[in-house]
């Protein structure tokens, strides 16, 4: 028997209260207004240059995410828990950050295991025993969110690094505002155009001791062709900060200088969307020509502030997912607000073999894994694709972690052949700095494929915009 679904408009033939006011305009757009309407975003979408690529494929490596026109809303009530979780966690995180790199704590009191900690890879020796200013080592945090009832969210998973998508959070809403005025009229929507305003105020409230005056702020991007790049030049304009690589920048007299037309100017704050092994070729990877030669020198010195801060990933690798939740009770004695979804680690032993034996049943996700990559969808996979599988989890069964096959909440989205559910997820995105703030709403994506849970847009899935009402 197939699971049910909740379909977050429809109660049955009832339309769900939040959903009251788009009823007549999904009924009474004609098929001819919309797909006038999606060639309409699309070429928006193609003009501002929203693109991203995809590595390891053939051709033009740059395309569209779709976008479907048809938005997601949440009360103000659902919105509420939602932030009241994602600030939780957000601090349970970086607390968690803060003690790994220093006296370890959690793990001396055995509530976390010490090799999944000090022997992941994500942990960075070169940061041990430093504390970044106010105590912020991931600085954006992207919580992905699932639901699967009226009251039912879970956390999927954390990224503490550098998360992707916030300027499709952005440029959805503009579309939307531009193709659909009426619609906004008639809805009081909860806005979500400051959230560059927010980024540059939260990297500003992290600049080093030493900074002298306003912080110079700067996005340091490994260049055009990585996949993300539209969005660095984006989030960069937006806030009025430069733009730089590696080779733009230089360390002299223990400070982060940037080469201008007018001469050197020191950085405070570098918003670094390049990964730790590329950050510094005398800390981490030698061939490195993206990073910046003794900038984590200058890091450890107080001279400069990186964000997200190197060694932030090992609070997202997926097996130390399962443990935040303990995070939670450990450092704020608090309960989760948020459950995470059931984990089983294939590191052990009878998960391992709780796995392996409904293997066709589960989702299985490498460690550090990202992008939809490297997973299995066991319910969506032939028996040949599964019996693959196997033999890479026995191969190596600390690499991976499973999970149940949710039960994805549905959306109405636009499609070929008019409105049909299809599976969504959540992206918001917490600003952590001397306050904790984000804005009402997220990235929501959504799998276009009939059937498919899968919502990366690596693998086929677009986008929509994410309404918040306002009470």
């Amino acid at each position: 028997m197939a699971p049910a679904f909740f379909n977050e408009m429809f109660d049955g033939a009832t339309v769900r209260p939040p959903y009251g006011r788009l009823e007549d305009w999904m009924r009474n757009m004609p098929a001819e207004l919309r797909q006038m309407k999606q060639a309409e975003a699309e070429a928006l979408f193609r003009r501002i240059g929203i693109t991203f690529a995809v590595y390891g494929e053939g051709g033009d490596p740059d395309r569209l995410i779709p976008f479907d026109m048809f938005p997601r809303v949440f009360t103000q009530g659902e919105w509420r828990r939602l932030e009241r979780g994602i600030k939780q966690r957000a601090r349970a995180l970086n607390a968690f950050l803060v003690d790994v790199y220093g006296r370890g704590e959690i793990v001396r009191a055995g509530r976390i295991p010490a090799h999944l900690v000090y022997g992941n890879e994500a942990y960075e020796k070169a940061v041990a025993g430093f504390v970044p200013p106010k105590g912020v080592f991931s600085h954006i945090v992207g919580i992905d969110l699932v639901r699967t009832g009226p009251e039912d969210f879970f956390v999927l998973e954390d990224n503490c690094r550098t998360p992707s998508g916030v300027s499709y959070m952005l440029e959805n809403r503009e579309i939307m505002m531009r193709m659909f005025p009426a619609l906004f009229r008639e809805n009081r929507i909860e806005p979500v155009e400051a959230y560059p305003q927010l980024l540059r105020r939260t990297l500003a409230s992290v600049a080093p001791q030493r900074c002298e005056g306003e912080p110079c702020i700067v996005i340091l991007t490994p260049g055009h062709y990585n996949s993300a790049y539209y969005e660095h030049s984006f989030l960069a304009d937006l806030m009025g900060v430069e733009l730089v690589e590696g080779p733009d920048l230089f360390v002299d007299g223990g400070l982060v200088w940037m080469r201008t037309t007018e001469g050197p100017k020191r950085v405070d704050v570098i918003y670094r969307r390049i990964d730790d092994a590329f950050l510094d070729p005398l800390c981490f990877r030698p061939d490195s020509m993206l990073g910046v030669a003794g900038l984590m020198d200058v890091y450890r010195s107080g001279g400069v502030t990186i964000c997200s801060a190197p060694g932030a990933g090992v609070a997202d690798d997926k097996a130390v997912y399962t443990h935040v939740p303990e995070m939670i009770r450990f450092y704020l004695g608090e309960e989760p607000v948020l459950q995470n979804v059931p984990t089983w680690q294939c590191a052990k032993q009878d998960d391992l073999k709780h796995v392996l034996a409904h293997l066709a049943d589960l989702v299985v996700k490498e460690v550090h894994g990202s992008g939809g990559y490297g997973m299995l969808v066991g319910p969506k996979s032939t028996a040949a694709e599964v019996e693959a599988f196997r033999h890479k989890i026995v191969a190596d069964p600390a690499n991976y972690i499973a999970q149940p096959t949710l039960a994805l909440s549905t959306c109405p989205s636009f499609v070929a052949e008019g409105v049909a559910p299809r599976h969504v997820d959540l992206r918001p995105y917490c600003l952590v700095g001397e306050a904790i703030e984000l804005v009402p709403g997220g990235l929501t994506r959504v799998a276009l494929t009939e059937g498919s849970l899968v919502v990366n847009s690596s693998q086929g899935g677009g986008v929509k915009d994410s309404w918040v009402l306002a009470e």
